[in-house]
């Protein structure tokens, strides 16, 4: 569009447009080091990469448009909105240093002084007050701390989303009905990996199906493998469309890992079929780095061979709260929370022509639409199976009454637990408290000579007062 619009001018000097973002390979970001041939200007399109890890030489001009593009997590629907948004004073000062790194340079501000100083926030939101904190609140578990919303944080996230997180893990099976660490929980903190995936090389050992488990975790650990390139947007979609797996993209990111080994892990062969070679390299980091991890917990790796339904189910068991089903042509809704759920246009799902009834999806993340990211197509009684506390199949003999009368002494139960369990801790907190007067009277300071009886208060001398 600027090049048609230069066009248009006369005599208007050449300009070489060049964009830069994290996703773009790395021979095309080398090209905004390198020098402008002369006569040309070089203009250089940044994401917010360029405030602080990039320095450009010869740089002189920046343009700040004033917004930015954030992830947000609304803890009620358990959706990322990835959305634009003002930036803070602190981003402003980081964009004007921009300009003249090298030399000197001016930075132009497409907003005015007054919006400088009263609309924009003087630091940017911190991360932990607008991210999912569950392998946060696995991790404080862990450590012993008991009361997560009395912990003392540098900067305190919203209640709703440590309560969400504390569900999240007791719907995982990482946290009992009391709140405490389970065995399956202890398994979990041992990984540096979102608790859902934890859960999902763990349960895979289970169902003989590790190797290919721990493949696709790898996989899911590193933002994007695919890459489109300008003008061959085609042709890097129809490469992509030979690894589609049609029932999963979980399944589809393992058939690209596989063939990446099959071709002895060769870098032509991925800039062949458009994925990004560093990308892969990470994964193979990222795969050893858990097998390790695995190894050390006597979690054993075993290989389903060809049978991929078994992992499917596996997947299943890690984010059945992650559930949709169909309710038109591509267009799906959470089962739990009745949230729109759209297929993402790069899903090995999208376009098949047939759509599962239900569905599984890693994360929900809103840009024009609330897309579902990396999907797998389950049966429903996996769902009633796997999460029978959201899920059920319905019985012939079986009434509503019942139902709720079942319903009734679950949460009775859960009540008695959590009695008994507060007693427990009040338990343990008078104990703390005796063990810490018993030792303050042991490290007692006495003053050698002087003979001292409770409850006696010391004379002063006259002198002492100054007379």
């Amino acid at each position: 569009m600027n090049a048609e619009r230069l066009g248009e001018l006369e005599n208007a000097p050449q300009l070489a447009i060049l964009p830069i973002y994290s996703q773009l390979p790395s021979d095309l970001q080398a090209k905004i080091f390198q020098k402008a041939p002369d006569g040309v200007r070089k203009c250089i399109v940044a994401t917010n990469i360029a405030e602080t890890s990039l320095t450009v030489d010869g740089i002189m001009f920046v343009v700040d448009a004033g917004y930015c593009k954030l992830k947000v997590y609304n803890p009620r629907i358990g959706m990322d909105a990835l959305q634009v948004y003002p930036i803070s004073q602190a981003n402003a000062r980081q964009r004007s240093g921009r300009a003249g790194r090298t030399g000197p340079g001016q930075c132009y501000r497409l907003y005015t002084e007054s919006s400088y100083k009263r609309e924009l926030l003087s630091t940017t939101v911190p991360e932990i007050q607008r991210t999912n904190l569950a392998n946060v609140v696995l991790l404080l578990k862990s450590l012993g701390v008991e009361d997560l919303l009395q912990f003392h944080f540098m900067d305190p996230p919203p209640q709703d989303n440590m309560l969400n997180s504390m569900y999240q893990l007791w719907i995982l099976g990482a946290l009992d009905n009391t709140g405490q660490l389970t065995s399956l929980g202890r398994q979990m903190v041992e990984f540096p990996l979102d608790p859902a995936l934890s859960k999902l090389l763990i349960v895979a050992c289970e169902m003989s199906c590790s190797t290919e488990a721990l493949m696709i975790v790898s996989m899911l650990s590193i933002p994007s493998i695919f890459y489109r390139p300008k003008g061959r947007e085609e042709e890097s979609d129809q490469a992509r469309e030979k690894f589609s797996v049609p029932e999963s993209d979980h399944l589809t990111y393992l058939n690209v890992f596989q063939q990446w080994k099959n071709n002895h892990y060769s870098t032509v062969w991925a800039s062949e079929h458009f994925i990004h070679i560093k990308a892969m390299r990470k994964v193979r980091e990222v795969r050893a780095q858990l097998k390790d991890i695995m190894d050390s917990q006597g979690l054993p790796l075993r290989s389903c061979g060809s049978g991929w339904d078994v992992i499917r189910k596996c997947i299943c068991s890690a984010f059945f709260h992650h559930a949709a089903k169909l309710k038109g042509i591509g267009e799906y809704v959470n089962i739990r929370t009745g949230m729109p759920c759209h297929l993402h246009p790069t899903s090995a799902l999208f376009g098949m022509g047939f759509t599962p009834d239900y569905i599984i999806y890693h994360e929900l993340v809103m840009t024009s639409k609330e897309y579902m990211q990396c999907v797998t197509s389950v049966d429903g009684e996996w769902l009633a199976e796997l999460g029978p506390m959201f899920y059920s199949i319905k019985e012939p003999g079986k009434t509503r009454q019942k139902n709720r009368q079942e319903a009734r002494e679950e949460v009775g139960a859960m009540e008695e637990e959590m009695e008994i369990a507060s007693e427990q801790i009040k338990t343990r907190e008078t104990e703390q408290v005796e063990a810490r007067e018993k030792l303050s009277k042991r490290f007692k300071i006495s003053t050698p000579g002087r003979i001292s009886t409770p409850g006696s208060a010391r004379k002063k001398a006259a002198a002492s007062y100054g007379l």
